[in-house]
């Protein structure tokens, strides 16, 4: 009987996480459900992040297209987003707007727009804004975080 009881108690816990497991993963699927709503993204600077050198604006990002991200990043003349550095995952620029500086493993180049830089995966790399006017640029990269 003692036996019975303990069987059956564990069967209503079992039973119990189940249904919270599944509230958990309808709720998940409920907020990556895709519509055209939250499939378009029209630039909007008043929506942008604030960073110490211009802007950052999130197109997409992990929490929305499982671990792949989209970002504009808009450098204001003689600054850079951050020191040149590595990560694991690769990393991708595509310049739209204005003049970079591209370092890549010791080396740097000066780019125009309408130009795509790659950054393999742990290369030191790192871009600033060589130019006078803001510096507009894309980054897509696969989080893996």
């Amino acid at each position: 009987m003692k036996r019975l009881f303990q069987l059956t108690v564990i069967i209503i816990i079992m039973l119990f996480q189940q249904k919270i497991y599944a509230q958990k993963t309808a709720a998940a699927n409920e907020s990556s459900k895709y519509t055209i709503e939250n499939c378009v993204n029209e630039f909007d600077l008043t929506k942008a992040t604030k960073t110490k050198s211009g802007y950052q604006y999130w197109f997409a990002d992990k929490k929305f297209t499982e671990e792949n991200t989209l970002k504009m990043s808009i450098v204001e003349p003689g600054k850079s987003t951050h020191a040149p550095h590595h990560h694991p995952e690769e990393e991708f620029f595509y310049i739209l707007e204005g003049k970079a500086s591209f370092y890549l493993d010791g080396k740097t180049v000066e780019v125009g727009a309408n130009t795509s830089l790659y950054c393999p995966p742990n290369s030191e790399h790192g871009i600033s804004n060589a130019g006078d006017k803001d510096l507009k640029y894309l980054v897509i990269k696969k989080d893996l975080r």
